[in-house]
């Protein structure tokens, strides 16, 4: 045997289980398709890395079983991360919504503290390695792959694949392990970009296009969920951290409501600016909660040269549905190449919820990413990947 076990990918779930391998003395080499590790944690929260989520907890997850989560995140909690990291150094501070960043750090510090502690803990990164097969033996496993145009192979008794989903496919993305696990009979559920901005076409696109560049907190909903953060309008239609969330519970076809002013009653406001002053315009009134220019493209749908006091009661009722149930029905969604994550992926039913290991494949494991488990924008998946690492390590 090569080693104890082959981590194929060095992304967060295959460098946390080398680091968790390594405390438990067990030697593994991890190959990487990139030409460096953690190529994906390096890009995170603009470079800055949310590493987890304090709200972490399998209500934030997309996944065929929705309590799947539940083992992982039992025997590695949001604590045990914040104290692995705290342990060398780098310290969460949160940003909003439960989000940890490093306080004085970024993502190069993260990816180098597991780098360097793999080199301390004696596990080896093999990079811009490309793995094109694994064999399966009676008791062990021999994994197959290029480098620098030459062939080579490694042999252990156990492998964990940790390749990532879909998106991203300039950063290396890849779908072996989808690919790997059809081949050996195990069910796949349909996959899709998720944390994804979502693209207008049509008669509307010049409206939302005028608007590139403007942010408008709200709420946004469909019939399964709902979500309060900020849209941001661009060219091609609609992304920011609420449209984010939303993109993975949307499907082709189907329309999304957004209340543009969640936390007041646009009637109720134009009340009581009437009693203070009718002569207000309705646009001096949106101004107040709105960018000019924003509010200046709502002309298309409302009176905003009208005072307040001669507003009739059918502009009424077009000035709530607008502001409180705009509906947006959007073509489709950027793909993998702007996907922060993909949705489904290996059955969840094919692996332990206790050890990640697959039930038809004695001593191959699947963490992260690849596995159906698709959490929220805001440091959740990072939180599985570290979750997915301990538990697969301690199996290994």
């Amino acid at each position: 045997m090569d080693a104890d076990a082959i981590i194929i990918g060095a992304g967060a779930c295959g460098l946390m289980c080398a680091v968790q391998a390594g405390y438990l003395g067990k030697k593994v080499v991890i190959l990487e398709k990139a030409s460096k590790a953690g190529a994906k944690i390096l890009i995170s929260g603009g470079g800055r890395c949310n590493y987890t989520n304090l709200l972490a907890s399998d209500e934030q997850f997309i996944s065929g079983n929705k309590h799947f989560t539940k083992s992982a995140f039992t025997q590695w909690t949001v604590a045990d991360t914040i104290s692995f990291f705290e342990t060398y150094g780098i310290e969460g501070r949160e940003k909003t919504l439960g989000q940890l960043f490093p306080a004085d750090k970024n993502a190069k510090a993260i990816v180098d503290m597991f780098t360097a502690l793999c080199h301390d803990l004696g596990q080896e990164i093999k990079c811009d390695t490309d793995v094109t097969d694994i064999v399966k033996g009676d008791e062990s496993y021999t994994v197959v792959y290029q480098r620098a145009g030459k062939a080579y192979s490694l042999k252990a008794a156990k492998v964990v694949i940790a390749t990532g989903g879909l998106p991203i496919p300039k950063m290396g993305a890849s779908d072996f392990a989808l690919r790997f696990a059809r081949k050996h009979g195990l069910n796949i559920v349909e996959t899709a970009p998720a944390l994804v901005p979502l693209t207008i076409t049509g008669k509307d696109e010049d409206w939302y296009a005028q608007l590139s560049g403007n942010s408008v907190f709200v709420e946004i909903s469909n019939d399964r969920i709902s979500f309060e953060e900020n849209i941001l309008f661009t060219h091609w239609g609609l992304s920011g951290p609420a449209v984010l969330q939303i993109s993975s519970y949307w499907r082709a076809g189907e329309s999304i409501n957004i209340n543009l002013l969640p936390h007041e009653e646009i009637a109720l406001l134009i009340e009581e600016e009437r009693a203070a002053n009718g002569k207000t315009l309705l646009s001096t009134l949106l101004n107040r909660y709105y960018p000019k220019k924003f509010t200046d493209a709502l002309g298309k749908f409302l009176p905003l040269a009208k005072t307040v006091a001669s507003l009739t009661k059918s502009e009424m009722e077009t000035i709530h549905s607008t502001i409180h149930l705009f509906k947006v029905k959007p073509a489709g969604d950027k793909g993998y190449d702007k996907a922060e994550v993909m949705r489904g992926g290996i059955d969840t039913a094919e692996l332990s919820s206790k050890t990640l290991e697959a039930k038809k494949l004695p001593g191959l494991y699947f963490g992260g990413e690849c596995v159906d488990i698709t959490g929220w924008l805001g440091g959740y998946n990072f939180q599985w990947a570290w979750a997915c690492g301990f538990v697969i390590a301690q199996g290994i």
